[in-house]
Order: C-alpha cells, then structure tokens, then sequence
C-alpha cells in the first residue's frame, strides 16, 4: 500500500527490492548497490530473520568501506515464515512450529554481530534514539548498523 506510493517518485534504480523467493537478499544486494553507485548512500531496511541468512554481507561492508546504512527490524520472529505457513493453511502458534518461527530464545544480538564484523552499530528503542544514530550513520563513512527493536 502506502509504502510503494511513498517510493514511487524515486529515481530509477534508487528501490530496489525482493521480487519473490529470496529470503534475506537486502544485505547482498545492499553490497551490491553501493559497489555500483559508490558515491551514493545506500540504506538497506532489514527484517532480523531473513537477514541471518546474509550475515557475511556486513563482512563485506567493512572489508570494502561500503556506504551501507542497514536498519535492522527486529522483532525476534521469521514473520515471512508464519506467512507462507498461513498461506499453506497451517497453524502458526503452538508445538514446534512456535519455536521454529522464534527468534528470542536465545536473543540475536545484532549489535555484536554487526561489530564483530568490524561495522559500527547501536541498537535503539525509540524514534528519537534511531534519528540520533541515523544522523550519526548518515554523518560516518562505511557501513553502519542500527538495530531497531519493534516489541
């Protein structure tokens, strides 16, 4: 809905995104963007589950001192996964199905991981934290992480 009409009017090649079947491509194709437009700011918006399946491309980042901003949108769940479980008419809650769609136990750390990939991160609660931290990843130069906690 709202969020194609807002990035309508965006340069061509400015938005991309997933056109289907590839969890976890927005670090990747992060990567890719800034390789080929360096002297633009890419800004990758993340989901916390998809994005373990592309961990390396922060590794890429840092190696490569890529401009890539990357918003992680963590709300400890594979929420794409209890989607196409809903779409398949299977239950979602209870057994191992919970569990296998629960990102909380243990917690991912995205802050750790981002740093232990050498890029810089911060995790955030609130909206005055993330303009903060997105003033001060716009502000720096190579990659930078904001973990942004949704629950």
């Amino acid at each position: 809905g709202q969020y194609w009409d807002y990035s309508a009017g965006a340069p061509p090649f400015s938005h991309l995104t997933l056109t289907g079947g590839a969890i976890g491509i927005g670090p990747p194709l992060a990567v890719g963007a800034a390789v080929a437009c360096p002297d633009r700011q890419v800004i990758n918006f993340q989901a916390d589950g998809s994005g373990m399946y592309t961990l390396q491309a922060l590794w890429t980042q840092q190696r490569e001192a890529l401009n890539v901003i990357t918003v992680v949108c963590a709300n400890q769940k594979y929420q794409i996964l209890k989607i196409e479980l809903t779409k398949q008419k299977l239950p979602t809650v209870g057994g191992a199905l919970s569990s296998l769609t629960d990102l909380s136990a243990p917690a991912i750390d995205w802050v750790h991981l981002a740093e232990g990939c050498g890029v810089k991160a911060a995790r955030v609660k609130t909206v005055e934290e993330f303009q903060q931290h997105m003033q001060t990843a716009l502000a720096a130069h190579g990659p930078y992480l904001i973990e942004a906690i949704l629950m």
